[in-house]
């Protein structure tokens, strides 16, 4: 395998090292690709034969260890084919995590979500498991590197945030960070897929809201605030939102993969192989944004620094070597936040019709699954595998369904345990009789994204199931009907969807929700409700509400619906404006598994009345059969 690379350079930034690469590995390369693979035989290798191989590049490039993140240069939670590493080099499949690999040792670190699914992937032998949160790679950088020792990274991978804890780390080891111009995985991976071809298009403003020219004003002013000329945009879906574009370049995310340059004053700057951008799209941004080559980056990097302008970089989005060329050609850098972040959350009139519109039709394709689903379920031949082929037949029967939002979640009996299972089509369980089934699946519409959860019982549920099952259900419900002020944050609400579990000794290992995009990233910054989530919930926010509980090695519950943070009104009798929700999925949840005793009045009241409404709106959607299942699963509870 051969790959074409041109130029670029480090600078020494934050106590970043440089590596000289040896005279006959010496290659041009530049911010378009950190890929410069020799052509290889070796393929269908243990992870043995792997780490050992990679363990050579350690010794021929005079390094002590390697890390290796899950992202891709564009840090995106879903990666196309050739840039899943992480999963390559010790088969871990999760969206997230890290490894380090040294002359003698391995780890990988993952968070809550992945802790049973690591082990079960990994040969925790060669490659020891960790917390990325309670011991995160610095800390055991500290522990585990002495004097001396050389760290290597790919500082495309790697953003200049995570750059700069990891650097701190070597330096307390008394070891160095060594930023490498080519990727050591990529070295031995030698049947490792080309990057995707595929061509970008126009978002429709009748979807977007917003034309591109309004959505540059409005960064623009924000640059002026921040006092800063220009900003780099590295993260795809900001790029595909400001420049009302959609690609197909990874899975289940219609971003852009590309990087830009928004200008205070002047046209931007999109950083893409021309072949991908049609004529339509050419015609779209030609007022507003030349399109350039990738390798035309470092030229424009340059000229920012030639003209000694204040740019803006994201540290927790931008590469490291952005952030190194920036300093490097003596650019003013401003540590900011991305400004397109928080107007891309705060969704706009027509994406808050948009993400209706899409929930009802994902509701319709929901309650046909769900009655197929109760119909065919108790004859023990279906698979994991093919429930989940037949929830994607349903949501295809729209002529606007673009993809599935993410690798739908369909997971059986002790399977559910895992909260981010991976089902394959090989290994796919059988849904058994008495068993929880949870389904965790979205949509992608031009219109709007989905995500939803449901857990049902296979047969009869056990008094335990319907216990835990129900208070999972309370945590959902109280966060649903929340008021809260201005500056409320996700990190305020995160306990009550967890205090009816905690009153039980129980807890979840993930965050309660999570923002949602506008036919872009189902998981979408800034806001989230979770223990960490700092950032204040605005109105137009759509969010995820998703509590769950997990009893490894039998059973998992999930209950999730999308919320939409509705404008503050008056509450009778207060004093003080008050925020709240809009609940924007439209799908039963399963009344056998409520234990009725166990919720309040006011819960109750709030089932009924959604459940209610789900009936109204879904009934004229579906088949007579369905819509006769539907009135039963939305019976009142009393």
């Amino acid at each position: 395998m051969q790959r074409n690379i041109q130029a670029s350079f480090l600078a020494k930034h934050w106590g970043l090292v440089s590596l000289p690469l040896p005279a006959d590995k010496q290659r041009k390369i530049s911010l378009k690709s950190s890929i410069a693979a020799p052509a290889m035989t070796h393929v269908n290798l243990t992870t043995t034969a792997k780490l050992q191989l990679l363990r050579d590049q350690l010794k021929k490039h005079r390094l002590t260890a390697w890390l290796t993140p899950r992202q891709d240069e564009f840090q995106g939670e879903y990666v196309a084919a050739y840039a899943e590493r992480l999963k390559w080099l010790t088969g871990f499949a999760g969206s997230w995590g890290v490894a380090i690999v040294t002359l003698k040792d391995a780890a990988i670190f993952v968070d809550g979500r992945y802790t049973i699914q690591v082990k079960e992937q990994v040969d925790t032998k060669l490659i020891k498991p960790q917390s990325l949160i309670d011991a995160p790679p610095s800390t055991w950088i500290e522990k585990n590197l002495k004097k001396g020792d050389r760290l290597g990274f790919d500082p495309l991978l790697t953003t200049a945030a995570d750059a700069e804890k990891l650097a701190t780390a070597c330096k307390q080891a008394g070891a160095a960070l060594v930023a490498v111009s080519q990727n050591l995985v990529d070295l031995i991976w030698a049947d490792q897929p080309e990057k995707p071809a595929g061509t970008i298009a126009v978002h429709p403003q009748q979807f977007a809201g917003k034309s591109v020219p309004e959505k540059l004003e409005e960064i623009s002013k924000s640059l002026a605030k921040s006092s800063a000329d220009a900003v780099v945009l590295a993260e795809p879906s900001s790029i595909s939102w400001i420049l009302n574009i959609r690609g197909n370049d990874v899975p289940f995310t219609p971003v852009v993969q590309a990087y830009a340059i928004i200008r205070k004053k002047g046209k931007s700057e999109l950083f893409i192989d021309p072949a991908k951008v049609p004529e339509d799209v050419r015609d779209h941004l030609a007022a507003v944004c030349s399109i350039r080559k990738p390798a035309e980056i470092e030229k424009s990097l340059a000229a920012l620094g030639k003209k000694r302008a204040t740019v803006l970089i994201d540290r927790t989005s931008v590469p490291a070597r952005i952030a190194s060329t920036l300093t490097k050609a003596k650019a003013k850098l401003v540590a900011g936040t991305d400004p397109c972040s928080m107007p891309k959350a705060q969704k706009n009139r027509a994406e808050q019709q948009g993400a209706r519109a899409a929930h009802l039709r994902d509701g319709a394709a929901m309650v046909k699954f769900l009655h197929w689903l109760e119909q065919n379920a108790a004859t023990g031949d279906l698979t994991e595998w093919q429930v989940a082929e037949e929830l994607r037949a349903f949501r295809a029967m729209s002529d606007v369904f673009k993809d599935l939002s993410f690798g739908t979640i369909s997971a059986s009996g002790p399977n559910a345990a895992f909260p981010h299972y991976h089902v394959e089509e090989a290994t796919s369980r059988k849904l058994n009789t008495n068993e929880l089934f949870l389904i965790d699946s979205g949509g992608q519409y031009e219109d709007g994204t989905t995500d939803i959860t449901r857990t049902v019982i296979i047969g009869q549920p056990t008094d335990e199931m319907r216990d835990r099952f129900t208070r999972v259900l309370k945590g959902m419900i109280q966060i649903t009907m929340m008021r809260f002020p201005k500056a409320t944050t996700g990190a305020h609400i995160d306990a009550f969807a967890r205090v009816a579990l905690w009153k039980a000794g129980l807890d979840y290992d993930h965050g309660t929700g999570h923002g949602v995009g506008s036919y872009l990233s189902v998981h979408e910054g800034p806001a989230r409700i979770s223990k960490t989530g700092q950032v204040a919930l605005q109105p137009g926010m759509i969010l995820s509400n998703e509590p769950g509980y997990y009893k490894e090695g039998h059973y998992g519950i999930r209950i999730e619906n999308l919320l939409l943070v509705s404008k503050p009104e008056a509450i009778e009798g207060g004093d003080r404006d008050m925020l709240g929700f809009e609940t924007l999925t439209l799908c039963p949840i399963d009344r056998r598994l409520i234990e009725t005793r166990l919720l309040t009045k006011e819960e109750l009241d709030w089932l009924d009345h959604y459940h209610a409404g789900v009936w109204r709106e879904l009934r004229p959607m579906v088949d007579g059969p369905t819509a006769n299942w539907l009135t039963k699963a939305c019976a009142p509870l009393r």
